[in-house]
């Protein structure tokens, strides 16, 4: 168990977090969650020891170990993966390391075969002899292949150091885990097998995400930072969504009452408050008017954007044919004879492990970069916008955020540019802020600012909830399934893909694809689904026996 005791955290004068009480037991899993800026992580950091708080104390029952997702990819670059994710158990790799350093003596003495003897016995109390097999299994789950196990994290990429950093925390069992944004670069495979690995562990979870079908799946508890306090929920995301509107209500009909009552007894005072015979009642009743109080109802410090996609023109019955499409990267093929035709109705999420193969793609499609065979064809009566995985290209100017917005306008009036950065929650001053120094979340309302201005009809969509928060994505959830134009998109939001897609077309790592006209929830439990994952099995299996 893990709890706050009056735990309080001011920076500067503003206090993020004031008398904080909560407990954290065995058995459950919590779902952090706030508006951006709430204190989440720096919470989670509180909770782990690795920030102080200003006043209070963190309690955790003794004897037990905890665990925390590391952020930082490039700690452990000069270690190989496989000491990287047993390292989650810091006292086991002291053991292994000490054991190792023993016997490479060449004058083993006495001493040292009692001190390897009392290192071995702890060693097999810690299941040691296990530690490097566990550490596969995770790392496999989690879509890391067993050619890499030994190599340098430096020889990985920042997708697989995320992977790696996250088999880290989960090694070895500990007995409260803390997760932040856990699913952050993880494909929806890899999200699946978290999602498993976390509803099956029986220890304490304590958990930030945006990913709102993730928090569904596996919290039993939701923490909800607000204006500095956290109040708990039994349940799930839905639940607490549920449970805290229908408190909002329910306090803001008992208000309605009171003011009714307050209305009739000062109507009654008002009235006979002169009357001799009535002067007793109406004394009765200015007390009983005192003793009202109303509930305060603060709003809540989240804020939701206002996504709306509308077309300018709509959409004709030819969208886009693509025929043969092929693509080698650094003698990789990433795209292999890659064939589908889009109708007027279709809303396509693009899934599979392989987001560069994705993310190429929709840059040949976009008319960014071009394929070594096959060509494809848009329709005369369509017209695209663009939502890049990497925008960085976008803000490498001095612009403002309105002179920025205008360019990709047709009307240049700048109250109607500002309409659509109002929706997307820059008002006032923040108009004319830099682009170049906006946070990734910024930018990424920017971009989808640029979208909605443009009124294409096919709108193409990589990883659109980066740097996002909850509220944000909500809202792009709702305005892609409002969208009456095409979609193609990828997206790790397994709620987001699962509402607004009608088709699947999954790349496969040799660069084929899978296309399906149904949605993603049953295009997991398909036929197609089933043969990879025996195929990805029986290749594991060999690996394993070779």
């Amino acid at each position: 168990m893990i709890s706050a005791n009056n735990v309080t955290l001011r920076l500067g004068k503003k206090a993020l977090f004031e008398d904080v009480n909560i407990k954290f037991t065995e058995g459950n899993c919590y779902g952090l969650i706030g508006a951006n800026g709430a204190g989440k992580s720096t919470f989670l950091k509180i909770l782990s020891g690795e920030l102080d708080s200003t006043s209070g104390e963190i309690a955790i029952t003794p004897g037990q170990r905890l665990s925390f997702l590391k952020q930082d990819h490039f700690q452990y670059d000069e270690y190989p993966v496989m000491d990287t994710v047993i390292m989650g158990n810091a006292r086991l790799y002291e053991i292994m390391k000490e054991k190792d350093a023993i016997y490479a003596k060449e004058d083993f003495t006495d001493d040292d075969g009692i001190r390897a003897s009392e290192l071995e016995a702890e060693f097999a109390d810690m299941d040691g002899w296990e530690a490097e097999s566990d550490a596969s299994t995770l790392l496999n789950g989690l879509g890391i292949e067993t050619e890499f196990h030994y190599a340098l994290m430096k020889d990985l990429t920042g997708a697989q150091k995320v992977k790696i950093l996250l088999a880290q925390a989960l090694f070895g069992n500990p007995d409260i885990l803390l997760l932040d944004e856990p699913t952050n670069h993880l494909d929806l495979d890899a999200i699946a097998w978290l999602e498993e690995f976390l509803i099956n562990f029986d220890n304490t979870v304590i958990v930030v995400s945006h990913d709102r079908y993730f928090l569904n799946k596996v919290c039993t508890h939701i923490a909800d930072i607000d204006y500095g306090k956290i109040q708990l929920y039994a349940g799930n995301y839905d639940f607490w969504y549920e449970s805290s509107q229908l408190m909002i209500r329910q306090m803001k009909e008992a208000n309605k009452k009171k003011e009714e009552k307050i209305k009739e007894l000062q109507e009654f005072i008002s009235r006979f408050s002169a009357n001799a015979s009535k002067s007793k009642q109406a004394t009765s009743r200015k007390k009983a008017l005192e003793k009202i109080q109303l509930d305060e109802i603060r709003p809540s410090s989240r804020k939701y954007p206002y996504i709306d996609f509308r077309p300018n023109r709509e959409i004709g019955n030819e969208v886009l044919t693509v025929e043969g499409i092929s693509k080698t990267i650094d003698g990789v093929k990433v795209l292999d004879n890659v064939s589908f035709i889009l109708g007027h109705d279709d809303k396509v999420a693009f899934v599979g492990s392989n987001e560069f193969a994705k993310t190429t793609l929709f840059k040949i499609l976009s008319g960014e970069m071009e394929p070594d065979e096959g060509n494809y064809k848009w329709g005369v009566t369509t017209s695209q916008s663009y939502f890049p995985k990497d925008n960085s290209k976008e803000f490498d100017n001095d612009d403002i955020i309105v002179d920025w917005l205008t360019q990709y306008s047709e009307i240049k009036d700048v109250t109607y540019v500002r309409g659509f950065l109002g929706r997307m929650l820059f008002a006032g001053e923040d108009g004319v802020k830099k682009v170049r120094i906006l946070s990734g979340g910024e930018k990424v309302r920017c971009m989808l600012s640029k979208l909605m201005i443009s009124g294409a009809n096919v709108l193409i969509l990589d990883e659109p909830t980066d740097h996002l928060d909850m509220e944000s994505i909500t809202a792009l959830n709702n305005g892609m399934m409002k969208f009456p134009g095409v979609l193609l998109f990828s997206s790790r939001d397994h709620q987001i893909v699962q509402t607004t897609a009608n088709r699947i077309i999954e790349i496969l790592p040799n660069g084929t694809i899978i296309d399906k006209i149904t949605t993603y929830d049953e295009y997991l439990e398909s036929d197609e689904m089933a043969r990879k994952r025996t195929v990805y099995t029986s290749n594991q299996f060999a690996q394993e026996d070779n």
